[in-house]
C-alpha cells in the first residue's frame, strides 16, 4: 500500500481496510470534517448509535418533520405525560362543528298559536313508536324548546336539519327555525331573532323518515354570551311557495349544529 502525501497535506492512497482500529477518532478530525455528504445512505444504523446519543441539542430546527417519521412510529407509548396541550394544538384542533340533537318529546307547543300536542304514533306492535308533534297545513303553527350551551360555542350562527314525516305524497314543507338569548338576570321576554327556513319534500309513504338539508345561518336574538338560555321556536311555513303538502307534517326531532372554539368548558 503507497501513502501519499500532497503538497496541501492531505494524506491519499490509504483504504478503510489499511487503518489500523481506533487510528481516526475524534481528536484526528477537523471540525465540521464529516458531513452528509461524506456519509453513505444507511451506513448508519441504530447500531451504530450510542444510546442518548442524539438528543435535541443535537438536532436543528425543525429537522425532523413528518418526513423523517415512519407511519405508526409516534404512539402513545412515545408521547410524555402531559405533552400535549393547548400550547402544542393549532388553531382549530379538535375544536369545530357539534351537534345536539333536540327530540319531539322536549318541545312544547307554543301556547299561541301552536301545534298539536305530542302525539305517539304506533306504527308495528313491538316496532318503534313515534313521537311527534303535527303541524297543520292551514295556519303557521309554533312549538318551542331552549338550550344552555356550552360555554365552548363560539357565539356564533346556528343552523339546523329537521327530522319529520308527513303523508303519502310528494309535496312540500317549509320548516322555519328562530331563536333568542337570555342573559343573567334579564328579562325572558325578548323578541326572537329573525326565522331561518329550510325547505324539504315527503317522499309518498307516511312512515317514512325525512331528512332536510341542512340549512342556512340562523343568527340567535339578543346578542348571545356565555352562560345564556337560549330559547328557539320552530313553525311550519305554510305561506312559502314550497309548502304544497295536504296533511300534517310531523316533527320528529331536530339536530341543531353549532361550532366551539375551546376544548371544555373551563
Amino acid at each position: 500500500m503507497a501513502i501519499v502525501i500532497n503538497g496541501t497535506g492531505t494524506v491519499t492512497g490509504i483504504s478503510v481496510g489499511g487503518l489500523p482500529d481506533a487510528i481516526v477518532d475524534l481528536d484526528t478530525l477537523a471540525a465540521d470534517s464529516v458531513n452528509a455528504a461524506k456519509i453513505v445512505d444507511g451506513t448508519v444504523v441504530a447500531a451504530d448509535i450510542a444510546s442518548g446519543a442524539v438528543d435535541t441539542a443535537e438536532l436543528a430546527a425543525d429537522a425532523v418533520d413528518g418526513t423523517k417519521i415512519a407511519d405508526d412510529a409516534v404512539n402513545s407509548e412515545h408521547i410524555a405525560a402531559g405533552a400535549i396541550d393547548d400550547a402544542h394544538l393549532a388553531a382549530g384542533t379538535i375544536v369545530g362543528k357539534q351537534t345536539i340533537w333536540v327530540p319531539a318529546a322536549a318541545i312544547t307547543p307554543t301556547v299561541s298559536n301552536g301545534c298539536a300536542a305530542r302525539t305517539q304514533v304506533e306504527t308495528t306492535a313491538g316496532r318503534p313508536d313515534l313521537d311527534v308533534l303535527d303541524f297543520d297545513k292551514d295556519a303557521d303553527e309554533h312549538a318551542q324548546f331552549s338550550i344552555a350551551f356550552p360555554k365552548s360555542w363560539n357565539l356564533g350562527t346556528v343552523t339546523y336539519q329537521v327530522f319529520w314525516c308527513g303523508i303519502a305524497a310528494t309535496t312540500g314543507v317549509t320548516w322555519a327555525l328562530q331563536g333568542v338569548g337570555t342573559h343573567d338576570n334579564e328579562t325572558m321576554d325578548q323578541v326572537y331573532g329573525t326565522a331561518t327556513t329550510v325547505d324539504d319534500d315527503a317522499q309518498g309513504a307516511v312512515e317514512e323518515l325525512l331528512v332536510s338539508a341542512e340549512s342556512g345561518a340562523l343568527t340567535v336574538g339578543a346578542t348571545p354570551a356565555d352562560d345564556d338560555l337560549t330559547h328557539f321556536r320552530i313553525f311550519r311555513d305554510v305561506s312559502a311557495g314550497n309548502d304544497d303538502m295536504a296533511g300534517d307534517a310531523r316533527l320528529i326531532g331536530i339536530k341543531l349544529f353549532y361550532t366551539t372554539d375551546a376544548r371544555n368548558d373551563a
